[in-house]
């Protein structure tokens, strides 16, 4: 179980649809919640870092006692200057982390009764928090590989020389059998630099990396990876057999945009899909629907904020990074 799925002491988690709409009946009580989600020990003054018990205002407004700067709950959190009421948002939360396969805007729209522009912008906010600032590493035997996602074949190339999306993925081999986690990244191309880049953020030093005989991962033994090579032509079992992760993940991804997303999408937003589809897939084994609730609401109130802007043709998941490292 990892870090992220953990329980948390003393907790109550709902359930239920019943049981969350008991939990969070208004905004008060929602602000209550993502109060202790970001400030667990008390309230931390954002502007001199004092912490000291707030005045409080209306509108929710919270003013520190040392310094009199004013701020909110959502201030400088993905719920910043939002005109969506924290009970929508809490639901919308709801819908996206106990969906079995998740849900499309559209779907969000005729669930929660809100115009589509809405749905789509909380989605979008919400898939970039779903990337946790402090997520570990892979460790132990990774299986990398690549796949291509969507898209319709029109100058007759195949393998690594199409021009249809390319997404690498790494997931771990558990022994005797099963996978743990996994990363996924849209890449432009299956070159070394994007390959070897992605290895280095996604797996820690001196695990085992499992490829094929790709020319993209050669080098990986200097970098301080165990690298092990699988020849697929010459073994003679199909690709799936010989590297059964990668391709179990692959399929489960192509099926979940067919899906839910009726596998369309706009390149540069494949990205953000990737994320949900790895949030959900890491915490598969959670036995509390509230709890993955949580998670979600929690690593909301540690995101920057997200303008429309930034979102709009696809987030730039690549700066996103640099200013978490």
């Amino acid at each position: 179980m990892t870090m992220a799925e953990q329980p948390i002491a003393g907790q109550d988690y709902p359930q239920t649809y019943r049981e969350f709409v008991q939990k969070f009946p208004d905004n008060e009580t929602c602000m209550n919640f993502l109060e202790n989600l970001r400030w667990p020990t008390g309230f931390v003054c954002p502007k001199c870092k004092v912490a000291a018990s707030p005045w409080r205002q209306t509108r929710g407004r919270l003013v520190c006692a040392s310094c009199h700067h004013q701020t909110t709950v959502g201030a400088g959190t993905i719920f910043d200057k939002t005109r969506t009421p924290l009970t929508t948002w809490f639901e919308a939360a709801w819908h996206v982390t106990t969906a079995k396969n998740g849900l499309s805007a559209k779907t969000l729209e005729r669930t929660m009764g809100v115009r589509y522009r809405t749905a789509w912008m909380m989605l979008q906010r919400f898939r970039v928090a779903m990337v946790r600032i402090e997520r570990e590493q892979l460790t132990g035997n990774v299986e990398v590989d690549e796949t291509f996602v969507g898209g319709v074949i029109h100058d007759g190339k195949r393998g690594r020389g199409t021009e249809r999306p390319i997404v690498v993925i790494a997931v771990e081999i558990m022994q005797p059998k099963g996978f743990g986690r996994v990363r996924m990244q849209h890449i432009p191309d299956a070159s070394a630099k994007n390959l070897h880049q992605f290895i280095k953020n996604a797996v820690a030093p001196g695990a085992t990396i499992i490829t094929d005989g790709w020319r993209g991962y050669i080098g990986l033994a200097e970098k301080g990876y165990d690298h092990k090579k699988v020849n697929i032509s010459a073994l003679g079992d199909p690709a799936h057999v010989l590297m059964p992760g990668v391709h179990r993940i692959a399929a489960l991804l192509k099926r979940w945009v067919l899906g839910t997303h009726q596998g369309s999408f706009a390149s540069g937003h494949l990205q953000a899909y990737i994320e949900e589809y790895t949030f959900r897939f890491n915490r598969r084994k959670s036995k509390s629907r509230g709890l993955v609730f949580r998670r979600l609401l929690e690593q909301a109130v540690t995101t920057a904020p997200i303008t429309e802007t930034a979102v709009t043709d696809g987030y730039n998941w690549r700066q996103d990074s640099a200013n978490r490292s």
